[in-house]
């Protein structure tokens, strides 16, 4: 249950310390009075978004925060899988900056919002005035039914299910589109890979073919180089000639001096070298033909080769290769995306038939539940004053399949005796929603074992007698666990074990909130205003004596 509420700069509350009781406890206060202020201070502790705009006072933080009694609600587990320090009176406490900046704490520990949110929903629930216009939503009927039916691990893993089905079927889409894709481009990829296959890249050296080719186009000035080497060497009063001249005349005075027989080896050393360079260089000249067919093939390799580096703009053989690579390795995705796509076809067919199960035994369990849960509910409106209500689940199977499973469902109502039930949201006043409100609450309450449950207004709508029934069920709930109610009803604020009074009032020009807890004398005088407005007489106060008792 809620020990406490400490809320400080929250609005038009600058400081307060609220401390609650079990059982029943009403809240009163006239219109305006800042009772919605305590709902906006709980909703923060519920993990709500903060409105930095509540921040009373700038220059400090507002700060809320709860005790909860949680023992014997087996809640230890959520404690250890997010990492927590369980204790049986648990704390929550939300901070908020006018710096913009907003913190929760479990227990001293900081939490993200979303933790917060999970544990609160498990203590404490608040029926607001748009649960009401959300009975009228097939799916917010639907989700009711699931938790009244027990169904909601059966749906969780549903839903579980149905997710990884939708993903894989998404999935599969993706890789049939990046197949078809890369089909539409394979006739041109295949194209170009059989161009660059046909140059033999990984066999030709190009670079070495050019060289090749540039040495066949200028053979005839390679064969005047070695012309002009053996013809100046050898020709008639060439270089050899005149050697053997020079050879000649030394030999006759080389006995005149040493260093002339020296001179002498050396001009016939040079002799011999000048005699291999000239028959060398006519062997290579006799070995140079021209080949015309060698430079026609070099010619046309070169250019197909040429041709391909400007089409996909690259400048070197290492490149191509690299570009063929690609080319081929993008035929094997082909074959590899074709491959995982009937694997993941096979997937998504077997979790749709595990799915379409699911959704069938979800289904028949729920029609088989429906009649048990409309009967319960019947109960209760007979407590609220509808004793002639009917309440009937209509249920169909259909082919869309949703978060929720197959099931169409009309939650169909009938208030008066004689009348046709209908869907609810087109034969229910307002007062009859409020009560059949109450009466779903009074069931979910007891399924979810909340530990507190605060309702806002749920007597909109109805007066007199049924007010009184309202306030006596939810009496008879506060029996089972901690109940808050706001009203403004003298009927349902009669039968509270315990009762706020909420007050706005002016202290030294500033407008504030006031909580106030009323005895049994209190209590009375302000049942008599809900009664009677400002001006209270005896009667009233006697009446609101009797509405106590």
């Amino acid at each position: 249950m809620l020990i406490s509420l400490h809320i400080q700069n929250f609005a038009l509350i600058e400081k307060a310390q609220l401390v609650f009781q079990p059982g029943f406890t009403v809240i009163t206060g006239e219109t305006g009075s800042g009772k919605s202020i305590l709902l906006g201070a709980l909703n923060l502790i519920l993990g709500e978004r903060a409105d930095y705009g509540v921040i009373r006072d700038k220059s400090a933080k507002t700060f809320v925060e709860a005790h909860f009694s949680i023992g014997g609600f087996g809640l230890e587990a959520f404690f250890a899988v997010n990492d927590l320090d369980f204790a049986e009176e648990t704390i929550i406490r939300r901070e908020i900056s006018a710096q913009g900046k907003s913190r929760a704490f479990v227990n001293d520990s900081p939490v993200q919002l979303n933790i917060l949110k999970e544990l609160a929903e498990k203590l404490i629930h608040i029926h607001s005035q748009h649960h009401t216009i959300e009975l009228k939503n097939p799916e917010f009927q639907l989700d009711l039914l699931d938790v009244l039916a027990n169904n909601a691990l059966q749906k969780d893993t549903f839903k579980l299910l149905f997710q990884q089905w939708k993903k894989k079927e998404t999935e599969l889409k993706n890789k049939k589109a990046a197949l078809a894709k890369l089909r539409a481009d394979s006739d041109y990829n295949n194209f170009q890979l059989e161009e660059l296959t046909a140059l033999k890249l990984d066999v030709l050296n190009y670079e070495a073919m050019e060289q090749q080719l540039i040495a066949i186009e200028r053979l005839d000035d390679v064969k005047s180089g070695f012309a002009t080497i053996a013809n100046v060497i050898e020709d008639e009063r060439g270089i050899n000639d005149l050697l053997a001249v020079l050879k000649s005349s030394t030999e006759k005075i080389q006995h005149l001096h040493p260093q002339l027989t020296a001179l002498l080896e050396r001009i016939s050393a040079a002799r011999i070298e000048l005699m291999d360079i000239a028959e060398e260089a006519t062997q290579q000249l006799e070995s140079l033909d021209s080949d015309p067919m060698l430079l026609n093939d070099l010619t046309e390799k070169l250019d197909l080769y040429n041709r391909a580096l400007r089409k996909h703009q690259v400048t070197t053989q290492s490149e191509l290769n690299a570009l063929a690579e690609t080319l081929h390795n993008s035929q094997e995705s082909t074959d590899q995306l074709q491959f995982e796509i009937e694997a993941l076809e096979k997937e998504v067919v077997d979790l749709q038939n595990q799915v379409d199960t699911q959704a069938n035994q979800l289904h028949k369990k729920r029609i088989t539940a429906a009649p048990i849960v409309a009967n319960q509910l019947v109960t209760v409106l007979n407590e609220l004053k509808l004793n002639n209500s009917i309440v009937r689940f209509e249920m169909e199977q259909t082919g869309k399949m949703d978060f929720s499973g197959n099931t169409k469902l009309a939650l169909l109502f009938s208030p008066n005796a004689g009348m046709t039930e209908k869907p609810i949201e087109k034969t229910a006043s307002g007062g009859e929603l409020s009560r059949f409100m109450l009466a779903l609450q009074l069931l979910l309450s007891a399924k979810k074992k909340l530990p507190a449950v605060i309702f806002d207004e749920i007597d909109t709508g109805v007066s007199g007698e049924v007010a009184q029934k309202i306030g006596l069920v939810l009496k008879k709930m506060g029996h089972q666990m901690q109940v808050l109610a706001i009203t403004h009803l003298p009927q349902v604020a009669g039968q509270g074990m315990h009762h706020w009074k909420v007050e706005k009032n002016n202290q030294n020009g500033n407008t504030l909130t006031r909580v106030a807890v009323l005895d049994d004398s209190q209590r009375v005088e302000e049942i008599a205003r809900l009664m009677s407005g400002e001006n209270i007489n005896e009667a009233a106060l006697e009446n609101a004596r009797a509405l106590m008792n």
